[in-house]
C-alpha cells in the first residue's frame, strides 16, 4: 500500500511540473518572447497540451475566463495539492496506526 501511495504522489508531484511548465510556455509566447513559429515552440506547447488539456479542459466547462486568464491550471494545481496532503495523512495513519 506505501509503494502504491507513492507512485501516485510522485505521478502527482510531476504533473504539478507539467502544469508549471505549460503555463510558463504560454506566457512567454502571448508576452512575444519566444516564437510559436519555431518548430520546437511548437512541438514542445503540442506535448505540453495534449497532457494538461484532457483534465484541465472540463475545469474550463465550469470556471469563466476572469479578465481574460484562465485560471483552471492554479484549481487544478489546488485540487492535486489537496489529493497529496490527503495521501500523506493517509500514510502517516498507516504508519503511526
Amino acid at each position: 500500500m506505501f509503494v502504491i501511495i507513492d507512485l501516485i504522489n510522485w505521478v502527482l508531484s510531476i504533473y504539478i511540473y507539467i502544469l508549471i511548465a505549460s503555463a510558463v510556455l504560454s506566457w512567454l509566447i502571448a508576452f512575444g518572447v519566444i516564437s510559436f513559429s519555431n518548430p520546437n515552440v511548437r512541438q514542445a506547447s503540442d506535448v505540453l497540451r495534449r497532457l494538461t488539456d484532457p483534465v484541465l479542459n472540463p475545469i474550463r466547462k465550469f470556471l469563466p475566463l476572469i479578465g481574460g486568464l484562465d485560471l483552471s491550471p492554479l484549481v487544478l494545481f489546488l485540487v492535486i495539492q489537496f489529493i497529496q496532503r490527503e495521501l500523506n495523512v493517509i500514510l502517516i495513519r498507516a504508519f503511526y496506526g
